[in-house]
């Protein structure tokens, strides 16, 4: 078994990452599957939840807000969701994956159940809050941990069906509103709270799980940790040959050398974004604004549609969210491992044009009146088969592309853009232009969101990165390697 051939005290010589890579997939990766993509699960539920109770809420036999408290609760959460996003990210960097995911999710657990208890505004308030900051924390940590933990073969198929996870926790939660928002078999103040006690719940299967997800061994290298990242990754190895059907693992050839480094300042991550990386960090930036903007836009004014312009009743709307959540969950599963044959630009350019040209389609469609609930749901769910990609690849995309000393910071930059511009700006133009009951102007704002689709493509392929099948130290060499890795692809 290789081991890391230390030359000084500060600097060493290894082969973890080729080895990393080089792994078939096993029980254990199924393993880092389940324990990380739970958290998605949870999170679409707890999104779906917060939508379907709102109207409750205002109820005199509930909690009795009013329609502009309900939309802070919403303020509350992406809020939470931003500053999350960065003080974790920030902190996953520094101390590592597993600690900050165990973190995360200690957090959203506390928040979850307390807001099952919540008596009031603020305190329904300031728990929405840190549901939103474990959660955008989460993004960090998971997707830092995903991409430095499956072998490079298969990264793109795996990260997107992780995060396509979200939407089986949105049909469960569209699914679980519909009979806890029952009033004729649960209280009306009980079944709102009933919902968010599930979320936590789930949550607590999450963590024997995690348990078993050791820290990332590339993280370990890069922060003067070889020996802890030699044995993390000579267990996995021995637990892997042990399978009758694998055997001994091949030997491998390339190796880099590492000096680690102290922690990497704001000053040095914003020169590594904006002048070693300028075009990735457009790239980046149009890929996570966008998708933002098209699911902020459509998704969270879906059921305001079907009850505005289709007289659908709020209490079933859950019943039209649930295909058009199946749909975005099996978008990234089924098209997932193009993304690692076909490749990562040829494939994110196909899915966000597709999308655009058929939410402009649908829009079309819609402004004259051709569409019934029923195909007004079935198109949508049609247009994000291909969405729920394009939005899953650009989280692929902006946690590959850049150093690892410095991944979760930049998928937390990123998230919270994305959060800040498409979180906010589409909810209120969509809201607006629905509330003017026309059609036609709905349909000038599905355009518009088509346009800044395509207009990320024109992006995408001027500046997209062939990440494809590559290890992560060819897409981004660490800042901490002193040398190009051995037998490194060009």
């Amino acid at each position: 078994m290789a081991t890391a051939d230390r030359r000084t005290p500060e600097t060493f010589q290894t082969k973890v990452p080729a080895r990393m890579d080089r792994l078939p997939w096993s029980r254990w990766h199924w393993l880092v599957i389940a324990a990380l993509g739970v958290t998605w699960i949870i999170d679409g539920l707890e999104v779906t939840l917060i939508g379907a109770v709102g109207a409750v809420l205002q109820d005199p036999g509930t909690l009795h807000f009013t329609p502009a408290q309900i939309g802070l609760l919403g303020t509350a959460y992406l809020s939470g969701a931003v500053i999350g996003a960065l003080v974790f990210g920030y902190l996953t960097d520094r101390m590592g994956r597993k600690k900050l995911f165990s973190v995360t999710l200690g957090l959203y657990l506390v928040a979850a159940f307390a807001t099952a208890f919540s008596w009031d505004f603020w305190s329904f308030a300031c728990f929405r809050f840190l549901t939103g900051a474990a959660i955008g924390g989460e993004y960090s940590a998971i997707n830092s941990a995903i991409d430095e933990l499956i072998p490079a073969r298969v990264r793109g198929w795996t990260d997107l069906a992780v995060n396509g996870t979200f939407w089986l926790g949105a049909a469960a939660g569209s699914l679980a509103s519909v009979v806890l928002l029952d009033r004729r078999l649960i209280g009306v103040d009980l079944g709102w709270r009933l919902g968010f006690g599930l979320g936590a719940a789930l949550g607590l299967i999450v963590i024997f799980l995690r348990r078993h997800v050791p820290e990332s061994p590339r993280w370990l290298l890069t922060h003067g940790q070889p020996d802890e990242a030699e044995r993390v990754v000579a267990d996995l190895e021995r637990q892997i040959e042990a399978d009758p059907a694998v055997g001994e693992l091949p030997e491998v050839e390339q190796s880099m050398t590492i000096r680690p480094r102290g922690p990497i300042g704001f000053g040095e991550l914003a020169g590594v974004m904006f002048k070693r990386y300028p075009g990735r960090s457009v790239l980046g930036l149009a890929l996570v604004i966008s998708q933002a903007f098209l699911y902020n836009g459509v998704f969270f004014t879906f059921p305001l549609v079907l009850t505005n312009f289709f007289g659908v009743h709020p209490d079933r709307t859950g019943l039209y969210l649930v295909p058009f959540a199946l749909s975005n969950f099996l978008g990234p599963v089924t098209l997932g491992r193009f993304f690692d044959t076909v490749g990562r630009k040829p494939m994110i350019a196909a899915t966000y044009t597709v999308s655009a040209l058929l939410l402009a389609l649908t829009g079309w469609l819609f402004a004259a009146d051709a569409l019934t609930p029923v195909t007004q749901t079935l198109l949508w769910a049609l247009v994000f088969f291909f969405a729920s990609s394009a939005a899953s690849s650009a989280y692929l995309t902006v946690s590959e592309i850049f150093p690892v000393e410095l991944r979760g910071m930049v998928i937390a930059l990123f998230f919270a853009a994305g959060t800040l511009i498409g979180g906010t700006l589409a909810p209120w133009l969509f809201g607006s232009l629905i509330e003017t009951g026309s059609r036609r102007n709905l349909f000038y704002g599905d355009l518009f969101a088509a346009a800044l689709l395509l207009a990320t493509v024109a992006v995408v392929l001027a500046f997209g990165v062939k990440a494809e099948r590559t290890s992560l130290e060819d897409v981004a060499r660490p800042l901490s390697a002193e040398d190009e890795p051995e037998g490194a692809a060009a």
